[in-house]
């Protein structure tokens, strides 16, 4: 009996002596450097680290990733992750199709490739043939397919490449016929599509001189439109538009098919308020038709000299407007007005407007003819998100697809002219039934009473209580909503009888511009209190509790979790900020980060200065607090928000974290900021980041 008790207490004192050793991180050099911002006195003695190519810093990230991978790649729910994402992945996918002339376009992967394949069927009954494989482009699938856009006739395509992930793009050409890449190439284009003329001589795009210095680094200003002739020298471009006197000014072209007219849209940043110029002949100058920031105006369609546009002027969830152009006359209609929910997407097919609302974050499609008037509410065949839709004011058919949190893909063909649809093809994945997995819609209060969104999925017969693992994913910003849609990733997560959580935070579109308005520059903080109130909520309904919470977020997403954490440290137990935006003083100072200050305000001007210091996660962090392990995982090729962000912060947090709950960070090599991202990298990373997540908290 007293040996068994001795033999007890050995195995707790040695137990606890190991759960408390502290943790010896990776040196992380201090260089004191301070500045004076407004009065404020602001220290970043790891501003080394922005220089994040220099060998210095490349030490500093192989060092980070060794002491990382012992946490992260020995836990005991990484193969079982691994093996379950392996199984549904290896699952036949293709894209939303879509037709130019005869010819239907979209993308393929039978479960085994790295990275889709861009098929074409030359006619309805051709079988089906690889137009571009970007397998072929790279062994390691590093190398990615970027934009693509067919010519008017179809018989062109310009399609463009992305390097390890980074923004920057090539364009190449193809000869569709025949699959020839002809010799044009065109470089440092960023954030650009291509505009083909109406004679398919050649297209616009948009694109910067090339980078003095750090091409993944350097601030991105002053684009330029260029037209490129097919069969020229990019050097032979031709300059449509740049304005030197508004370097962050960006624009996009739209040629009006069977016209002359040409549109030109002007925006500043992220903001979604744009100009809009119009220029009748390719003899005339761009008009000001909208020359203030007064609202969206995006362009849909056009017939006769009538073009139609989606707007927000006077309208936070949107409505439908023309202009008539006759004789150098412009006269603005109201065609269909705002609703009480919020227009996603306009498309218009048949000569009918079909429109996605969102109702509750959930699609609903309303079809009106282009007088404006009520035809129909499309009958879904399941709640979810609705996506496609595209084609030609004459055409009578079209494709859509239906998702949500516990279905997979789902595409149907739509007879526009009595709006019957057919299943075209579903989604199967291998080891997953939908019927196993339940989502449902709820709503909290925020800390100011407003309702907030949250789906809550999880295996449908899970006994859920405070010790289920538990993950809230967010966003919160730029307008863009997170809306029902099948992941694998959250699926693999489900699947190891985890409960799985979306909050809709304000800050994005979900109900208009004024739920964006509420979440956004010196209401940001409602971004962090919503999410913060989505865990209070859940777990006073016994769904997990503060020691099984993992909080997730990308981008903006990252920036979301790491506030929200470091403001409230004992509400989770694990943080993964990922590609975050973690400096808010400086994050306008690299490539293109200029353009979010519509959305978080800038660090120049003092009062915007004082509430971005209020949240920066870097100047936010504290010596006397434990915070929640933290898993930080950006990638050596983000030049969307640069790496050091992300440096900095793993750096600061794990000087001042004041308890053994670690501080990591994995930075992936060959990868930016997420898209482009092969699919044996994407296994890799959410089995070793949610693997270690479901380790801490079951431990």
């Amino acid at each position: 009996m007293y040996k068994n008790y001795l033999f007890l207490v050995l195995i707790t004192i040695v137990s606890c002596s190991v759960q408390d050793k502290e943790i010896i991180y990776p040196d992380s050099k201090k260089i004191d450097f301070s500045e004076n911002l407004h009065g404020y006195e602001i220290s970043d003695s790891y501003r080394w680290l922005e220089d994040f190519t220099s060998d210095e810093s490349i030490d500093w990230i192989e060092r980070q990733n060794k002491f990382t991978k012992k946490y992260i790649k020995k836990n005991k729910y990484k193969r079982g992750l691994e093996d379950f994402l392996n199984q549904i992945w290896e699952s036949e996918s293709i894209s939303i199709p879509y037709k130019v002339e005869e010819k239907t376009f979209y993308y393929f992967n039978d479960g085994s490739f790295q990275q889709s394949k861009l098929m074409i069927k030359d006619c309805e009954a051709c079988e089906a043939r690889v137009l571009i494989d970007p397998n072929k482009f790279s062994k390691d699938g590093t190398i990615s397919l970027g934009g693509t856009s067919i010519s008017n006739d179809a018989s062109h395509m310009a399609y463009s490449i992305s390097d390890g992930g980074s923004d920057w793009r090539t364009w190449k050409v193809m000869n569709i016929e025949t699959g020839e890449v002809l010799e044009d190439e065109l470089k440092w284009a960023k954030f650009s599509g291509a505009s083909w003329e109406n004679d398919d001589s050649g297209f616009y795009y948009r694109r910067y001189d090339k980078p003095d210095g750090e091409l993944l680094k350097e601030l991105n200003e002053s684009p330029k439109l260029m037209f490129h002739k097919i069969g020229t020298n990019q050097a032979d471009d031709v300059l449509i538009y740049e304005n030197s006197e508004n370097p962050r000014w960006g624009f996009g072209i739209t040629v009006i098919k069977d016209s002359e007219m040409k549109l030109l849209s002007i925006s500043e940043g992220t903001d979604d308020r744009n100009r809009i110029y119009l220029q009748l002949n390719k003899n005339s100058e761009f008009i000001p038709i909208i020359d203030d920031l007064i609202g969206t105006y995006s362009f849909i369609d056009s017939k006769n000299n009538i073009l139609w546009f989606y707007t927000t002027e006077g309208a936070p969830n949107g409505k439908i407007v023309n202009l008539e152009v006759k004789n150098g006359s412009f006269v603005w209609n109201e065609v269909i007005s705002e609703s009480e929910n919020a227009i996603r997407s306009v498309n218009i097919i048949n000569n009918s407007f079909v429109i996605n609302y969102l109702e509750d974050t959930f699609s609903q499609i309303s079809v009106f003819d282009l007088s404006g008037k009520f035809i129909s509410k499309l009958s879904l065949p399941k709640q979810g998100t609705i996506g496609g839709f595209s084609g030609g004011i004459e055409d009578t058919s079209s494709y859509f697809a239906i998702t949500n949190y516990v279905t997979p893909r789902e595409i149907y063909e739509i007879d526009l002219t009595d709006l019957t649809f057919k299943l075209f093809w579903k989604e199967e994945l291998a080891g997953y039934e939908s019927s196993d997995y339940v989502s449902r819609l709820e709503f909290y209060p925020s800390k100011d009473g407003t309702q907030i969104p949250i789906h809550i999925s999880h295996k449908k017969n899970l006994e859920i209580n405070e010790d289920t693992p538990l993950l809230i994913y967010g966003y919160g910003g730029f307008n863009i909503s997170i809306l029902p849609n099948f992941s694998k990733s959250q699926t693999a997560w489900k699947n190891q009888d985890g409960v799985f959580a979306v909050a809709n935070l304000r800050g994005g579109s979900e109900y208009g511009d004024k739920w964006h308005e509420e979440g956004m520059l010196f209401n940001k903080q409602n971004v962090f209190d919503d999410f913060a109130y989505a865990a209070k909520f859940l777990h006073s309904n016994k769904i997990g509790s503060p020691r099984t919470t993992a909080i997730d977020g990308r981008s903006n997403g990252g920036l979301l979790v790491a506030a929200t954490m470091l403001q409230n440290p004992t509400l989770f137990k694990v943080a993964i900020p990922q590609v975050g935006v973690l400096d808010m003083l400086r994050f306008n100072k690299f490539t293109i980060g200029w353009a979010w200050e519509s959305d978080y305000g800038s660090a120049d001007k003092k009062d915007e200065f004082e509430n971005l210091l209020a949240y920066s996660p870097l100047h936010n962090i504290e010596s006397d607090v434990c915070y929640p392990t933290t898993l930080i995982t950006t990638a050596s090729r983000d030049d969307r928000v640069v790496p050091s962000h992300s440096f900095k912060f793993a750096a600061k947090l794990q000087e001042l974290q004041s308890c053994n709950n670690p501080i990591l960070i994995r930075v992936e090599d060959r990868a930016g900021h997420g898209a482009g991202t092969p699919k044996d990298k994407t296994i890799k990373q959410i089995s070793e980041i949610y693997g270690y997540a479901l380790n801490v908290i079951n431990n």
